[in-house]
């Protein structure tokens, strides 16, 4: 007899995801069929985390814990493509229910796409996002004036540097910032994708410093970043960096946890890049989850607020 179901999750681990929707380990597979299956019920709601980006800038179930919408939104789902430069919805969900109260604002200060917020408020939460590009912002509402009942997410138009400081105060913090010029989304001066590295993580540390502000006491903050390589091809540890950052603010590292993630046209670039040069194409992000407080306190809001 098979230890795993249709989707090749352990059967042993199933009270884990029927409370969790993924178990809560340090490593998560986005590559598994449950996951896969969860990501393009969400996808098939309309969100295109894609659009707004010019293109010079890329970089048969049922489940009883997705909302009715999304369920029903199943029976229109299509293969996807490589999308590496969209954000998961499913880690999103996760993020929000794991690591916010329910009903809770949720501060995103790299806004970019519109998946964080549409997700944010799909499950009911408040959302306020932060990105320099107009027609990003203008994209992103477009969509969740589609998309979105009566709780439709806030994107505001700006610097986070100078709009931080106006968002509403928050219970989790929840962000994916630009990988330094990784992908260069723009020539704005302020864009931290034209920015050199030194530039780059000053201003970095000051968007987060204004953020951690906004956060109330004993509440959860999670960034999801990778290292990446400087233009020598020797990598920056901008895991490090930003640990480091939220550290100067009083808040500590609490969890940490890898997101596998599809091979997509990894397996393209890797003959060519590992012939010639010996680097091993990159298929994870780090997760890394901090706390304002105390954790127990977090959890308890969390717990308390779910119960109510």
């Amino acid at each position: 007899m098979s230890n795993c179901d249709l989707f090749g999750n352990s059967i042993k681990n199933r009270s884990l995801h029927n409370k969790f929707i993924i178990p809560p380990f340090t490593i998560l597979n986005s590559r598994d069929g449950f996951w896969q299956a969860r990501k393009q019920a969400w996808r098939a709601l309309g969100i295109k985390g894609e659009k707004g980006r010019d293109a010079a800038g890329h970089r048969g179930w049922s489940d009883k814990s997705l909302h009715p919408r999304v369920a029903e939104s199943t029976k229109k789902i299509a293969n996807c493509g490589d999308q590496a430069t969209v954000f998961d919805p499913v880690l999103c969900e996760l993020a929000y229910k794991w690591f916010c109260s329910p009903g809770g604002t949720i501060l995103d200060p790299f806004a970019g796409g519109s998946v964080r917020g549409i997700v944010a408020a799909f499950l009911g939460f408040k959302y306020w996002g932060c990105d320099l590009s107009q027609k990003q912002i203008n994209e992103n509402i477009n969509q969740g004036q589609i998309i979105c009942d009566k709780n439709k997410p806030t994107w505001v138009c700006g610097d986070s540097i100078d709009n931080v400081p106006n968002a509403p105060d928050s219970d989790f913090i929840f962000s994916c910032p630009p990988y330094g010029d990784l992908e260069k989304y723009s020539n704005n001066p302020r864009d931290l994708s034209a920015m050199d590295y030194h530039a780059f993580i000053a201003a970095y540390n000051r968007i987060i410093m204004r953020a951690v502000k906004k956060l109330k006491v004993n509440r959860f903050a999670c960034f999801v970043v990778g290292d990446f390589r400087d233009k020598k091809g020797f990598y920056r540890n901008f895991v490090s960096e930003t640990i480091s950052a939220f550290k100067t603010q009083k808040l500590e590292l609490y969890n940490e946890a890898i997101l596998v993630q599809c091979v997509g046209s990894g397996s393209l670039r890797a003959n060519n890049q590992f012939s010639s040069s010996r680097k091993m194409v990159k298929m994870h992000q780090n997760i890394l989850v901090f706390i304002k407080g105390d954790p127990k306190k977090a959890t308890e809001e969390i717990t308390r607020r779910a119960n109510e």
